[in-house]
């Protein structure tokens, strides 16, 4: 069995890591770390967990996660995580991290856009951790940056269409919606149940620390500089992510060329799945998976395509993948613990 830790798993992320990670068929739950609950067992942070997961969170120690588990997924807010992986790193552990520390290539992005890094040197081992697109490197990596839920819901329609050559890069507009457990655990005014329900609200309109997320995937893919429009907006749902995107063609695709090029691209990607304009997705129908699923309408008088995903924001957009990312890295079936069956309603 793999051993797992898991650092900062009483968040909503972190403990979605705890339960895809307690029901894996080849992974057990090594050490769970908590500032805030360290000596009091996860099932009483979380009730739900009782008598499926009943150990005790820990005081976060390297020296004790170092000897007692293979994998560490740090679900630590941002520039925390780049404090102790370093150590992991050299330790030789492999190491996903859920925060935006280790996500982008370049030094000045995420310093223009975070704080100042204090393992740049890192920058160039870790891999950014989008699965579908990103195999091969993960499959070699120690240390993998996880994406965003955003960028996930983002990048997914749109990079197989860049590549084809479908799109024109510079037009992107993208419009999402999430639920409130994507603003995290710590209370805020603006996520109390009276701020948000009966409510829907954009919010860090064009100043969203993850359009720099985006933009750095997306340029890499059309091979010069592409800037987005975003804007993100919280929706009255617990977890939930539906992104719509507009974006004009660069050449005369039709929709049946639109969805072979989707299709050829994710062929053998268990978890996207394309409705392509018959079927549009909602966020219903990915709620606790690992999916995320993709369709589009050809605008042929405006020559615009219109795109639209929905995942579920802590699990394709934070633990779900981080599980697929960790399967990978370790030569397992790619799908393993990620098997829920969708509900119904």
């Amino acid at each position: 069995m793999v051993r797992v830790g898991i650092i900062g798993g009483t968040g909503y992320a972190g403990a979605e890591v705890v339960r895809i990670i307690a029901g894996h068929p080849e992974t057990e739950v090594s050490m769970l770390t908590s500032r805030k609950y360290a000596g009091t067992r996860f099932s009483d942070v979380f009730p739900s967990f009782s008598g499926v997961v009943d150990q005790a969170c820990e005081k976060y120690d390297v020296d004790a996660v170092c000897e007692c588990c293979d994998v560490v997924f740090l679900a630590l807010p941002h520039k925390v995580s780049m404090e102790v992986v370093p150590e992991f790193f050299t330790r030789g552990k492999k190491v996903i991290d859920l925060s935006a520390d280790f996500r982008f290539n370049t030094l000045s992005r995420y310093e223009s856009h975070y704080q100042a890094h204090s393992a740049p040197e890192l920058l160039d081992e870790a891999v950014y951790g989008l699965c579908e697109t990103h195999l091969t490197s993960i499959q070699n990596a120690q240390l993998v940056g996880n994406p965003g839920c955003y960028p996930t819901s983002v990048l997914l329609p749109l990079l197989p269409l860049i590549k084809a050559g479908a799109v024109d890069p510079d037009t992107i507009i993208a419009d999402a919606k999430s639920g409130v457990s994507g603003a995290g655990r710590a209370l805020s005014l603006t996520t109390h149940f009276c701020e948000v329900t009966e409510s829907f609200k954009a919010y860090k309109v064009g100043a969203h620390r993850h359009t720099p997320e985006m933009e750095e995937q997306l340029s890499l893919a059309a091979g010069h500089e592409v800037h987005i429009t975003f804007t993100p907006h919280l929706i009255p749902a617990s977890r939930g992510m539906l992104t719509t995107i507009y974006v004009d063609l660069s050449n005369n695709f039709s929709r049946q060329a639109i969805y072979d090029a989707l299709a050829d691209f994710y062929q053998g990607s268990y978890f996207v799945r394309l409705g392509g304009a018959q079927r549009l997705p909602d966020t219903r129908n990915v709620r606790g998976t690992n999916f995320c699923d993709i369709g589009f309408h050809l605008d042929e008088r405006k020559g615009r395509l219109i795109l639209i995903s929905a995942i579920d924001n802590l699990v394709k957009g934070a633990a779900g993948q981080a599980v697929q990312n960790m399967n990978i890295m370790l030569g397992l079936e790619e799908t393993a613990g990620l098997m829920q069956i969708p509900y119904p309603l």
